[in-house]
């Protein structure tokens, strides 16, 4: 129940960053959250939806394991999804903002350890 919550939450978290990226990325609340001058979001805009788009399909995949009736596969779903959120924000640590690192990782480290170890 708790990696569950956790899935669901780490999803969540990749639901808002795709609508952010998505839809919010030129206004004033997608230039707060990524830091950017309204002419680097107008000329990156479709760079962002394209990135928002796989936001979404991250939080597809783990609502998938979240609701899939067979507990064995939901754990494999969960754990490689998980696992991908990770990656992603250590290399978007890496090279674009640390603070993507704790926004992004460890959110997915703390609900992996969940499905590991509860």
């Amino acid at each position: 129940m708790i990696a569950s919550i956790l899935i669901g939450l780490v999803a969540l978290l990749h639901v808002y960053i795709m609508i952010l990226e998505m839809f919010l990325w030129t206004g004033p609340r997608g230039q707060k959250a990524f830091g950017l001058t309204p002419e680097f979001a107008s000329s990156t805009k479709v760079l962002a939806a394209n990135q928002g788009l796989y936001n979404g399909f991250l939080a597809a995949g783990l609502f998938w394991s979240v609701l899939h009736p067979n507990p064995e596969f939901a754990w494999q779903i969960a754990v490689f999804f998980l696992v991908c959120v990770a990656v992603a924000g250590i290399y978007g640590a890496a090279t674009s903002s640390r603070k993507i690192l704790l926004i992004q990782t460890v959110p997915a480290v703390i609900a992996l350890l969940a499905v590991i170890f509860l």
